[in-house]
């Protein structure tokens, strides 16, 4: 599904540029948490230092987003937020060697080896980007649904997320919820359009 290609609406990051704004602040750091933890913990970090890199890229927004000047045909905000986040990440291995090559599961066998930061680096930065937009777009879309999906009803819900996500036919899908063809293509219209204009509150793709 194409829902993180509409026009953007940038009301959270003129919100967060008040400091006053709590409501805004719980908001992005809700969202783009998750993003900058994942994100961390994708290029090897250990959760602690998952959880540091997070406290540093937020202390870094708060200063400097009073002098963003959100322009979409110059950067896109999430674009300069990933910059802040690998630099904050180099920083920190770069500083502390603190990135594990490989881990120890409870049995004791001897995980799969992560590639470090600066191998990541070297090889391409587009890799890195890579791994930003998946978990960029992945967290935006689920908070999004977590936020829409209580104002329908399970079977709606169900006949989109089916159709949609699952890529059931809806014939199908009609079948096994007990609705019509037309219900199912309505219900996922319908939630396809409410997710998009959702993610429009907190996104900046152009």
């Amino acid at each position: 599904m194409m829902l993180m290609e509409s026009p953007t609406r940038a009301s959270l990051l003129v919100k967060i540029r008040e400091s006053s704004n709590a409501d805004a602040w719980n908001q992005f750091i809700e969202i783009y948490g998750p993003i900058v933890f994942n994100f961390a913990k994708r290029l090897g970090a250990q959760e602690a230092d998952a959880a540091d890199i997070v406290q540093e890229v937020l202390k870094e927004v708060a200063t400097s987003i009073g002098r963003f000047q959100y322009d979409p045909a110059v950067g896109k905000f999430r674009s300069w937020l990933f910059k802040l986040a690998k630099r904050v990440a180099g920083r920190l291995y770069n500083k502390q060697k603190r990135f594990p090559r490989s881990t120890q599961t409870q049995t004791g066998a001897v995980a799969m080896p992560q590639p470090a930061l600066s191998e990541l680096e070297i090889e391409d930065d587009f890799s890195l980007e890579e791994i930003w937009e998946a978990e960029y777009r992945k967290k935006l879309f689920d908070w999004a649904a977590s936020q829409i999906k209580p104002n329908y009803k399970a079977a709606t819900w169900s006949a989109f997320w089916m159709t949609a996500m699952d890529g059931l036919d809806a014939n199908q899908v009609a079948t096994q919820l007990g609705l019509s063809v037309g219900s199912v293509y309505v219900a996922k219209n319908r939630i396809i359009k409410r997710l998009a204009e959702k993610i429009r509150e907190v996104d900046d793709t152009q």
